[in-house]
């Protein structure tokens, strides 16, 4: 019961300081939950735009054995130029499924902290009731 009549009878300038250094440890969990986010959404970014350089890369060794195709087939005009068209095709494929998946996944990745966003939004709100 002692205990209530002290914190009854602390001064508005004790209350204050409280809320001051509760908002201010608020404020210091929400940078470091924006930051953890942000980090797994550069993860996944960087995962993805990996995806989009080896997809480049394919799509590459596609135009050169088109290429190798194409002078193969002029210069001996033989079959040999058949096998190489068709490794040209199926390298071809390969690279748009993996670029295409890729910009998929880019473009579904939201990059706001949005977590953080709605936390902060609830900490506003929890902030206005106290102050009221």
């Amino acid at each position: 019961m002692a205990q209530q009549i002290i914190k009854e009878e602390r001064s508005l300038g004790d209350l204050f300081s409280e809320l001051a250094n509760e908002t201010g440890t608020l404020v210091r969990q929400e940078v470091a939950l924006a930051q953890v986010e942000m980090t797994q959404k550069a993860t996944k970014v960087g995962k993805n735009v990996g995806y989009l350089i080896v997809g480049g890369s394919v799509a590459f060794a596609a135009f050169q054995a088109f290429i190798a195709a194409l002078i193969i087939g002029l210069s001996y005009m033989i079959p040999a130029w058949t096998a190489a068209l068709l490794v040209g095709i199926i390298v071809a494929i390969a690279a748009v499924i993996l670029i295409m998946s890729a910009l998929n996944a880019l473009k579904n990745t939201e990059l706001a902290p949005r977590q953080t966003v709605e936390t902060i939004k609830e900490d506003a709100k929890w902030l206005k009731d106290q102050v009221s």
